[in-house]
């Protein structure tokens, strides 16, 4: 599999977030993906998702889909 150049990317998390890293950061500057990483590890892997995708999973979690 290729690996995307996500160097453009502008990472972004809630304001809600605090400092003690437990949050993701989203990227929703680049063509075509949307790109999820872990906050504390900037440089390890990223998850890359189609605007399409996204938009399913947004609309699962705030009807409460993934509630446990």
């Amino acid at each position: 599999m290729e690996q995307l150049n996500l160097d453009n990317a502008e990472w972004r998390k809630s304001s809600a977030s605090g400092d003690n890293g437990q949050c993701v950061e989203v990227a929703t500057n680049l063509p075509d993906i949307i790109a999820v990483r872990d906050s504390k590890n900037p440089q390890g892997p990223a998850l890359v998702f189609t605007p399409r995708e996204w938009k399913a999973f947004l609309k699962g979690a705030n009807q409460g889909e993934f509630d446990i």
